[in-house]
């Protein structure tokens, strides 16, 4: 594989955005429609999130509320109890209320081996790409690295065709 590529050879340059504002169930039609998992969330060309379909699926999966206890007139929560970021997506109304932040980025100038180990790492779909300003420049899916891992056995068997 062509680990030691540039991000800026593989990812997209045409990325759907939302603002923090935009509607759940636009977001939702958005990933559909796309067929895509992730959107960068944008303020003026800045990434300040992302959402993906685990955050709008985890709207849809059953939630274990917190506990309460009352003492002389005092209520404590009983550790264990509740996930006040399951709740948060759970009641979200806009993708600010839905996405993770801060959004994790990645530059043009790294290495396809450095962002398929942070997406490995941290467990993500994609990762928007920002120019050293911070501005949103293009996104690299983990479809995207496949891809690259395609065309190198491609290559590779077109220019060693009698190895096996």
């Amino acid at each position: 594989m062509a680990i030691d590529s540039r991000v800026a050879l593989i990812m997209a340059k045409d990325v759907k955005t939302v603002g923090p504002e935009t509607p759940v169930e636009e977001v939702a039609k958005l990933l559909w429609e796309n067929k895509i998992s992730s959107l960068p969330v944008v303020e003026e060309r800045k990434v300040i999130g992302m959402v993906t379909d685990f955050d709008l699926i985890t709207r849809e999966t059953e939630y274990d509320a917190p506990m309460y206890i009352s003492l002389l007139e005092a209520y404590f929560h009983i550790p264990g109890t509740g996930d006040a970021k399951q709740l948060k997506k759970i009641l979200a109304i806009s993708a600010r209320d839905l996405m993770t932040s801060p959004a994790i980025t990645v530059t043009p100038e790294m290495t396809v081996l450095e962002v398929a180990t942070l997406m490995y790492d941290k467990r993500l779909n994609a990762l928007p790409v920002t120019d050293l300003e911070g501005n949103l420049i293009g996104i690299v899916a983990r479809a995207d690295i496949v891809r690259l891992m395609v065309a190198d056995e491609d290559l590779y068997e077109r220019t060693h065709p009698d190895e096996d």
